[in-house]
């Protein structure tokens, strides 16, 4: 890793994550022009996200060393423009030094979703009143990995101390703003119920937005930028109207009876009443108008491209301001049944000052208006069609305020846009919605599902690859392969079985042959595959930020819903490609994100990872970030494909949807990334989908992803994924690799350091070629698309030098008389940062065993970095041990004699670290 090049990549981060954070802030209310603040304002903070401001959620996707966090107090006290009651910020910090943050005793996913709340008295808030112009009350949520959040106060709902707080600041203050520092959207009805609700003039969702966070939101509520964000999901009345509720956070199976019915789509045909803040919704603190210019038709049938312009002019006289251009489509019903309003284009204005105008110009292609017939109604089965009628469209500021233009487009009869095969349909009987018209409205029955009708046996025979014959070793290098000395196909001939199935599992958490405290090596794990010149390749934990779980630091940037809530592909592109140079500069190859899922329902924990409700807004956003990333010269793994759209039980419930639902919403925004950004890497999620597990489900992984789209990437597990026959379905384990390889997802995540070449898991790869139920032309094909992805990567830019498993280490000048001896096991005792010094007598290698338990489950993740005399030695990762007192093995090291500080940094909490025992080689 180059030192100078990091710190040069997270200064060139850091503005442009502060941008992004401004520009997905979402102002909901703002009566009276109570915002922005003016300078002879004075203001008081209630609650205690102002100080523990959350910056991500937990997990995989949040868990970033920052070098830095910026907390809204902080933010707000530096803004020239900003004064605050310094009093009440004094009883907020004593209070929180008497009730420090709970991080639920460290670990994976530990963390509670909220945070022991201030009560707020009677006295405190009169008192603050007297003191202060408005208020500005925190409400603060995260969530994250392995656990959905609930519908309960502390999670979706406010608390009792909450909601008192509220109660008494609002009874006090004639002017109250409401900032949600939130991962999720949350239960917002109590603005209708509150005893004084009308002192609540503004609320705005501030999001988890990344480590300048807190200066993002001083710019918003100073003035310094007008808000521009825009919500990417509907925030409904009532959790129960969300249509996914019925099924969602079942343990066994998933029906996705909505279909393609999914936030606003379902709303806008089925439940307008039901909604309190609409899709795309958001306010400025300046208007503007929206003149609709010209529609233009260009090209014919599938090559058909639509040109709406539009003039958009700031008229206020104040502020300048971005606002976001929102086009959507009402299709005949036809058929098929459609959305009463879907969203087909949508772009940002640059920043425009009073009277500035800007005009905007809106593609949209034939497919975006296209919808999949999965049952053959409309004579086209297995198709993309757009049914004959009048195709009438929609500008406005929300999905709800979007009004009729001309331009209105006729189809005399239906038109088939792409001719496809079934794929991916459902095998388990279940019925799905569909609108009926009815004077004006729409009413919702119910229609069977269509269900798989195709030999999965004989697809899979059909797509049988040619066995290359094996040649080994001719002197073929990989990088004869890159200077086209060479095809892939002769360089992969020469690698045995042995090495192949080496080949596709990945070694982590945390290998030592990689960049310190990643997620995974793969590629030249083994000193076999290392010698036909394959390097290893890093990929690190994302979207949010790199984790390096050695303790190693790094940008935070803000959560994908607010990336989302920017609108802005440009901005989220040129975020990433920053954010893809401080990745090459740490010499990791690919980052484990964007995630892409769809916002399917509030609950999931893990949405704050993903874009939207909505699949053209999510595709956008992952192709811009995606483009970014590969312009950097690294890669994003958009994840988690396709349908992980729930924490509970995530690896094991089935998503059970019709092949309409799969491909209009589920994976439209992988096929995006694919398509327009380039993607060449992909994570399959943990659940099934349809019966077959994810990660070796044929259908996706192959017929859609890679003959249907025409993919050359490669495809990796989830960590410790399961798999189950891409045939028959049936039993799932994670050691089924052979099914894996054989439905082309390509690597195995993760095997133990050290483990991929020994086969630590113990798959069964082999013993499948042996018996003939896989064919070596199928694990030499995913060989093949591991090595081009490997192609492509910085890694065979970097020197090919062999892994170094020993490092060496340098006594200190000390005369330490508390110095523990080496040649005794190092008693600790800790789960918390500890320094510890000893001695070493002898010179030699040693290496590290430690003794250690986690109270979580096999999922969890936790990890504790050892520093000799401030220098990284190694990471002992481990997953949850159920409690369990384990012994993990470490690193060797090379020690001189002499005194040797050690430091124990627990990066990831939650781990006993007992007794850390050193053994000479």
């Amino acid at each position: 890793m180059n030192n100078d090049l990091i710190t040069q990549a997270q200064q060139n981060l850091a503005p442009v994550s502060r941008q992004a954070a401004t520009e997905g802030i979402v102002l909901l209310k703002n009566e009276d022009a109570t915002l922005p603040l003016r300078a002879h304002e004075t203001v008081s903070l209630f609650g205690r996200c102002q100080i523990d401001t959350y910056r991500s959620g937990t997990g995989s996707g949040g868990a970033v060393n920052v070098p830095y966090s910026v907390s809204a107090l902080q933010g707000l006290s530096e803004h020239s423009a900003i004064s605050l009651n310094q009093e009440l910020v004094d009883v907020y910090q004593h209070w929180i030094e008497r009730h420090p943050f709970d991080d639920g005793g460290g670990g994976w996913a530990a963390e509670p979703w909220f945070q022991q709340e201030m009560p707020v008295t009677q006295e405190l808030a009169q008192q603050a009143a007297l003191k202060s112009d408005k208020a500005i009350v925190f409400i603060g949520r995260t969530a994250g990995e392995d656990q959905d959040n609930a519908d309960a106060p502390g999670s979706y709902r406010l608390t009792e101390t909450e909601l008192d707080m509220l109660n008494q600041v609002s009874k006090h203050f004639a002017s109250v703003i409401v900032v949600m520092n939130v991962t999720n959207i949350m239960d917002m009805s109590w603005l209708n119920t509150l005893a004084h609700k009308e002192s609540i003039k503004a609320v705005l969702y501030s999001w988890a937005a990344g480590m300048e966070g807190g200066h993002a939101l001083a710019d918003i509520l100073a003035g310094t930028h007008a808000p521009s964000g825009r919500l990417t999901d509907t925030i409904a009345y009532r959790l129960e109207d969300y249509p996914s509720s019925a099924n969602f956070g079942r343990k066994d199976v998933n029906l996705y009876a909505e279909d393609i019915y999914v936030g606003y789509r379902y709303f806008e045909t089925f439940a307008k009443q039901a909604v309190q803040f609409p899709f795309g919704y958001g306010l400025s603190y300046t208007d503007f108008s929206r003149e609709f210019i010209d529609f233009t038709v260009s090209g014919q049938g599938r090559d058909t491209v639509l040109m709406f312009k539009v003039k958009v002019t700031n008229i206020g006289d104040t502020y300048a301001g971005k606002e976001v251009v929102q086009l959507y489509l009402a299709a005949p019903q036809g058929e098929l049944g459609k959305p009463a309003r879907v969203l087909v284009g949508f772009d940002k204005t640059q920043r425009l000052h009073p009277g500035e105008s800007q005009l905007v110009t809106i593609e949209v292609g034939a497919d975006r208006l296209a919808s999949f017939d999965d049952s053959g109604v409309t004579g086209c089965k297995n198709c993309y069609v757009i049914e004959q009628g009048d195709y009438q469209f929609y500008l406005g500021a929300s999905v709800r305020e979007a009004q009729p233009i001309d331009a209105k487009w006729n189809v005399a009869q239906t038109l088939v846009i792409e001719q496809l095969t079934e794929a991916g349909a459902p095998v388990r009987a279940f019925e799905r919605i569909k609108p009926v018209a009815a004077q004006n409205q729409y009413t919702i029955r119910y229609e069977p599902v269509p269900l798989r009708s195709v030999d999965m046996a004989q697809r899979i025979q059909a797509a049988m690859p040619e066995t290359l014959a094996l040649t080994g070793d001719q002197g073929i290098k990989l990088q004869h392969v890159k200077q086209q000395k060479a095809s892939l196909e002769q360089f992969v001939a020469q690698l045995n079985p042995s090495q192949l199935a080496t080949l596709v599992r990945g070694e982590g958490m945390c290998s030592p042959k990689v960049t310190p405290g990643t997620a995974a090596a793969f590629g030249g794990v083994s000193d076999e595959l290392f010698s036909f010149g394959i390097p290893v390749v890093a990929a690190a934990d994302g979207p949010s930020g790199i984790r390096m779980d050695s303790g190693h630091k790094a940008t935070q940037v803000p959560i994908g819903t607010l990336l989302g809530c920017t609108w802005n592909r440009a901005l989220n592109r040129k975020l990433f490609n920053l954010v893809g140079q401080e990745l090459k500069a740490n010499q990791i190859d690919t980052l484990l994100g964007p995630g892409i899922n769809i916002h399917r329902h509030p609950l999931n924990g893990r949405n704050f990872e993903y874009f939207s409700e909505d699949p053209l807004m999510t595709g956008t956003m992952a192709a811009a970030q995606t483009l970014g990333l590969k312009e950097a010269g690294v890669s994003g793994t958009i994840k988690h494909y396709a349908a992980n759209d729930q924490e509970t039980a995530r690896v094991d419930v089935d998503s059970v949807m019709s092949q309409r639902a799969l491909r209009e919403v589920h994976i439209k925004a992988f096929e995006m990334a694919v398509k327009e950004g380039g993607a060449t890497t992909i994570m399959t999620a943990y659940n099934p989908v349809n019966g077959h597990w994810a990660a070796s489900n044929f259908d996706l992984n192959t017929t859609i992803l890679r003959q249907e789209w025409g993919y050359q990437g490669i495809v990796m597990t989830d960590w410790w994924a399961k798999m189950n026959d891409p045939i028959e379905a049936g039993k799932e384990a994670k050691t089924f690799t052979s099914f894996m390889i054989r439905s082309q997802n390509d690597l195995y995540m993760v095997v133990e350091n050290d483990g991929a070449k020994a086969n630590a898991m113990g798959d069964d790869t082999l013993e499948a070629l042996e018996n003939g139920t896989l064919q070596l032309g199928e694990l030499q094909r995913c060989a093949i698309n591991i090595c081009r992805f490997i192609l492509d990567t910085p890694a065979m830019a970097r020197p090919l030098v062999p892994y170094e498993p020993i490092k060496s280490f340098a006594a200190i000048a000390d005369s330490a008389t508390d110095a523990l001896a080496l040649s005794q096991p190092l008693q600790i005792e800790s789960k918390t940062n500890t320094r510890l010094t000893f001695s070493v007598e002898q010179a030699g290698v040693y290496q590290c065993f430690a003794d250690l338990s986690y109270d979580r489950d096999s999922l969890a993740q936790s990890a504790c970095s050892l520093w000799l005399n401030g220098e990284f030695s190694q990471t002992l990762p481990t997953n949850g041990t159920e409690g369990n007192m384990v012994r993990v093995e470490g690193l060797k090291v090379r020690l001189e004699p002499g005194i040797y500080h050690l430091d124990l940094d627990f990066v990831k909490p939650g781990l006993l670290l007992k007794q850390l025992e050193w053994i000479q080689d």
